[in-house]
């Protein structure tokens, strides 16, 4: 029997973790203290994981936050500079744990982008957002480019793309809505907001009804603006510039701004923006 097996971690244990986080001890003095003590590294790193986690998630609550939920997320632990997207290499070029933001590179090839925008260009309209009061859609003033939908799986590019989504940030395919091709002109832009849906507005409801909170977006960058249209997270001054086959990610655990997942498009100043974007919901969307 392993030592990692025979350590158990008990509620006493716990207790004293969360103790020391509070009177202001670092994560890596806490660690040290416990593998002086005999505990196995693994076992001390989980335990530790864990009780933060249960402490911080009990104290949100507490304070009146909506409960988090499970989330897409790559598979970052060890630093990787790739992933792999199950039929394309994908470079990981920023990762921010808070809010949780990863900068993709490569993740969609030029030809890819140019069939995107080729058949999103016949069907394209004035963008619409939820409308939160009903459940239904709406033009909004803040939102000034136009768009289109493509069914989940409408055909083999969207499909073959929705599935490296999939494999590259661990969430089933059926989870995502339909994918969404954007086209910004000169001076359009979406203002700041937030992607998950509020609980306080009377639509939402109805809105959840096909699959739940929104827990995930994937923005990816299909066409290059000459100056501007760069995703901006205000609440962390981080700015992503709209380079062409790149996309930037960002999950969210609930449904409130101490996610810190404030977001928009700004306004393009020279050239055309073409954009993709794929939302996840907690479940599967119908």
């Amino acid at each position: 029997m392993s030592t990692q097996t025979q350590q158990q971690v008990t509620p006493e244990l716990r207790r004293w973790i969360v103790e020391q986080a509070q009177a202001g001890h670092s994560a890596e003095s806490v660690l040290d203290s416990m593998i002086k003590s005999g505990w196995n590294e693994e076992v001390a790193i989980e335990a530790m994981e864990s009780s933060l986690r249960s402490h911080l998630e009990s104290h949100a609550v507490q304070k009146g936050l909506p409960p988090a939920v499970p989330v897409p997320d790559p598979r970052l632990d060890e630093s990787p500079l790739y992933l792999d997207g199950g039929d394309r290499r994908v470079h990981v070029l920023q990762a921010m744990y808070n809010p949780r933001v990863v900068v993709f590179g490569s993740l969609l090839s030029d030809q890819e982008c140019e069939q995107l925008i080729g058949l999103a260009k016949p069907r394209l309209a004035r963008s619409l957002t939820v409308a939160t009061k009903t459940g239904g859609e709406e033009v909004n003033e803040d939102r000034t480019s136009s768009g289109m939908f493509f069914q989940r799986g409408e055909n083999e590019l969207v499909a073959r793309i929705e599935a490296r989504i999939a494999r590259l940030v661990n969430w089933p395919v059926e989870n995502g809505e339909g994918l969404q091709v954007l086209h910004y002109r000169p001076g359009a832009e979406y203002k700041p907001h937030y992607d998950y849906f509020d609980p306080a507005e009377p639509g939402t409801p109805t809105i959840l009804k096909r699959g739940g909170q929104r827990v995930g977006t994937l923005v990816m960058y299909l066409g290059e603006p000459e100056k501007g249209g760069g995703t901006t997270f205000p609440d962390v001054h981080l700015e992503v510039a709209p380079k062409r086959g790149h996309g930037v990610f960002f999950s969210y655990e609930r449904p409130h701004p101490s996610t810190r997942t404030l977001h928009g498009g700004a306004p393009v100043l020279a050239g055309e923006k073409w954009i993709a974007t794929k939302w996840l919901r907690e479940r599967r969307f119908e």
